[in-house]
C-alpha cells in the first residue's frame, strides 16, 4: 500500500497534473453551478478536448470536474433552490431555507467542510478496498457479471422512491433503447429503420446531454426560477456550536455514501436521499428538518461526495459504472485505449494510483476555492436567465455536434431533451432510465455469454456461489422494502388495537 501511495503521489504531484487537476475542479464547480448542466454533461462535452493529453492527465482533469460539480451544485441549491446536480436535490430542502433566513454562507460553509471530510474518509476506504475488490473480481466470469448487472438494475429500482412501477418502466425503457443497433454476438441490425447512424446504437453522450441539460432547461423555463440570494464572505464563518452539531451528521453521511456508492447504479443521488432520511430519524431536532436544519445540509452533502468517490470502486475494479457520470468516464477510458477491470490495477498501476491520489489533492483545492470564493461563484447566478439558458443550450448542442461531427447527434439531443422534460413533468425517475441504457449492452453481452456457457440453460447461474450470493442480495433489495412496509403497517394496526 505504501509503495502504491508513493507511486500515486509522484504521478499526481507533477506540475502538469497539478495544473490540470486545478482546472478540472474549477471547471467542475462552475459546471455544477449551471442549472441543467451537471458533471455528466460537462464531462461528455469536454472529453473531445482531452484526446491529445496523456491518459492519466486527462482522467485527473475529468475526475476533477466530477467531484468539483458536487460542490458547485450545492451553491445553486442553497442560493436559488435549483440543484445544479441531481445529488444536490436534497440540499435544497434545508439549505434554501437557511438562505432565506440569512444563513446562506453558513449552509455553503458546512457543505464545503462536510464534503471535504467525506472525501478524505471515502478516499481512504477506496484505496484500502479497491485493490482487494479487484483481486476478488478476478474470479468473475460472464455468470457473475450477469448477476451484478441484475443487482445494479434492482438497486436503482428499489430505491427510486415513489412509484416502483415507474422505476420499472424507466429501467425497461432504458434497456429497450440500448438494444438499437447491431445485436451483441450477431450481425443482425435491430430498430435502425434503415438509418446507418443507428447501426452503432443510440449514442450515450447525446442522450445524457439531452436528458440532463435540455430537459432541465425546459423544465426550469416552465416552472420559473427563484430570485437569487447573495452570500457574503463574513457570513461564511461557522459557529463552534453549528460545527459540533454537524460533525456526527457528516460522519454518518460519509459512511452511508461510501457504502451505496460502491453499488453499481446506486450513485450519489440515492446516497444523499437515504442519508437525509436516516439523519431525520436519528436527530433530536426532527421538527426543524425542512425548515433550515444545518444537519439537513451537512449529511446529504457528505453522502453525495463520499458516493461520488466510491463510484470508482465498481468502475475501476469491475469496469461497471457506478452511475451516469462514471459511465461517461468509462467511455473515456475506452477512448484512451484502457480497459477498466481487475487487471487495470496490475497493468496500469501508475495511472490508477495517480488518479486516486489526485482525488485527495483536488479536494484540498476545492476546500480552498469554495470557502472564500463561494460568494464569488454565486454572483454568476446574477446573470439574467434570458441569457443563461441560451448559453446552456448552445453549449449542449455544440458539444453534441463535436462528438461525431454530424447533425444527427444534435437532433438526438433535441429529441431526448423533450423526453427529459416530459419525465420531469410527469415525475418519472431518470436514474433507472440512465442505468438501463448504460447497463443494457453489458447485460446483453453477459446474457449471451452465460447462455453459451450453459448451452441455453440459465440454471448455470446457481452453480456459482458468488452469483448466488449476488442474486440473493438483489432479491432482498427487491422485496425488502415491501416486506418492511407491510410489517410496519401490521405493527401499527396491532398497536392501535392494543391502545383501544
Amino acid at each position: 500500500m505504501l509503495d502504491n501511495l508513493i507511486l500515486g503521489f509522484s504521478t499526481a504531484l507533477t506540475v502538469e497534473n497539478l495544473v490540470w487537476c486545478f482546472i478540472g475542479v474549477l471547471m467542475g464547480t462552475v459546471i455544477g453551478l449551471m442549472p441543467g448542466l451537471g458533471s455528466t454533461t460537462g464531462i461528455a462535452i469536454l472529453i473531445p478536448l482531452t484526446l491529445g493529453m496523456e491518459p492519466v492527465t486527462a482522467l485527473i482533469m475529468l475526475a476533477g470536474i466530477y467531484y468539483g460539480a458536487q460542490y458547485g451544485g450545492t451553491i445553486t441549491s442553497v442560493l436559488i433552490s435549483t440543484p445544479g446536480e441531481a445529488a444536490s436535490v436534497v440540499t435544497t430542502l434545508d439549505g434554501y431555507q437557511m438562505a432565506r433566513r440569512g444563513q446562506a454562507g453558513s449552509a455553503l460553509a458546512i457543505a464545503a467542510i462536510g464534503s471535504f471530510i467525506a472525501a478524505i474518509i471515502s478516499l481512504a476506504l477506496l484505496m484500502a478496498l479497491a485493490p482487494p475488490f479487484a483481486k476478488l473480481a478476478l474470479n468473475f466470469g460472464p455468470v457473475e457479471n450477469l448477476a451484478i448487472m441484475i443487482l445494479g438494475l434492482i438497486t436503482v429500482v428499489s430505491f427510486v422512491g415513489g412509484s416502483m412501477s415507474k422505476g420499472l418502466m424507466m429501467v425497461t425503457a432504458g434497456l429497450l433503447i440500448s438494444t438499437v443497433g447491431i445485436a451483441s454476438g450477431f450481425s443482425t441490425a435491430r430498430f435502425t429503420f434503415g438509418n446507418v447512424n443507428l447501426l452503432g446504437g443510440i449514442p450515450f453522450v447525446e442522450v445524457m446531454i439531452g436528458l440532463f441539460a435540455l430537459g432541465e432547461v425546459m423544465h426550469q423555463i416552465r416552472v420559473g426560477a427563484a430570485a437569487p440570494i447573495r452570500a457574503r464572505f463574513k457570513d461564511m464563518m461557522l459557529s463552534r456550536r453549528d460545527l459540533t452539531k454537524s460533525m456526527p451528521s457528516i460522519f454518518r453521511g460519509s459512511f452511508i455514501g461510501f457504502i451505496l456508492g460502491c453499488l453499481p447504479g446506486a450513485g450519489s443521488t440515492l446516497a444523499s436521499f437515504l442519508s437525509y432520511g436516516v439523519e431525520r430519524r436519528v436527530s433530536k431536532n426532527k421538527d426543524n428538518f425542512g425548515k433550515g436544519a444545518i444537519e439537513g445540509v451537512a449529511s446529504p452533502e457528505s453522502a453525495n461526495n463520499a458516493a461520488a468517490n466510491a463510484n470508482f470502486v465498481p468502475t475501476l475494479a469491475l469496469g461497471i459504472p457506478g452511475g451516469g457520470t462514471t459511465a461517461v468516464l468509462l467511455g473515456a477510458f475506452t477512448i484512451y485505449g484502457l480497459q477498466p477491470g481487475p487487471l487495470l490495477f496490475e497493468q496500469q498501476p501508475t495511472l490508477v494510483w495517480g488518479l486516486l491520489v489526485s482525488f485527495f489533492i483536488g479536494n484540498v483545492m476545492l476546500l480552498v476555492l469554495n470557502l472564500p470564493l463561494a460568494p464569488v461563484f454565486a454572483q454568476m447566478l446574477r446573470i439574467p436567465y434570458a441569457y443563461l439558458y441560451p448559453i446552456i443550450i448552445l453549449t449542449s448542442l455544440v458539444g453534441a455536434y463535436s462528438v461525431s461531427n454530424n447533425m444527427f447527434s444534435v437532433w438526438l439531443v433535441v429529441i431526448f431533451g423533450v423526453v427529459g422534460f416530459l419525465m420531469k413533468e410527469f415525475d418519472f425517475p431518470i436514474a433507472p432510465f440512465v442505468l438501463g441504457l448504460v447497463l443494457g449492452p453489458l447485460l446483453e453481452k453477459s446474457l449471451v455469454q452465460t447462455s453459451a456457457l450453459g448451452q441455453g440453460n440459465f440454471m448455470i447461474m446457481f452453480q456459482s456461489p458468488i452469483s448466488v450470493g449476488i442474486l440473493l442480495l438483489a432479491l432482498l433489495l427487491a422485496i425488502g422494502p415491501a416486506v418492511l412496509s407491510r410489517f410496519q403497517t401490521t405493527s401499527s394496526k396491532q398497536k392501535d388495537l392494543t391502545n383501544a
